[in-house]
């Protein structure tokens, strides 16, 4: 019923700044929760940040909080994750999904996801 389509990952400095950007599909997207995961290898996928379905509440994992910002337009039905100030550690597959509009922070609470793409921070 939702698809998400991801964009904006690369190859970035560190101190620099990307954008991703994650369009997503269906007539209620405004409803919905939408959150930014990331996975880095042999770790687990951990929570980076969402914004709620109501209200454009966001809240952010303690290791991006005053790096990161989501924000959200609905008209394109599009999500954006604006990372500043990247470090090394932020390298990892980073994925946005779709879930219940109060915002979980466990990718269990999340319905539908992105394919996930590539940011790697590196000198």
């Amino acid at each position: 019923q939702v698809q998400l389509v991801e964009s904006g990952g690369g190859l970035v400095q560190p101190g620099g700044s990307l954008r991703l950007s994650c369009a997503a599909s269906g007539r209620t997207f405004r409803h919905y929760a939408m959150g930014w995961f990331r996975q880095a290898p042999g770790k687990e996928r951990e929570f980076v940040g969402v914004i709620r379905g109501t209200g454009g509440i966001t809240y952010y994992a303690e290791s991006v909080k005053g790096r990161f910002s989501i924000s959200r337009d609905n008209a394109k039905n599009t999500v954006y994750l604006q990372m500043n100030s990247l470090k090394s550690e932020d390298t990892a597959v980073y994925y946005c999904a779709a879930g219940a509009p109060s915002g979980a922070t466990t990718p269990s609470g999340y319905d539908y996801w992105g394919q996930g793409t590539q940011v790697t921070v590196s000198a």
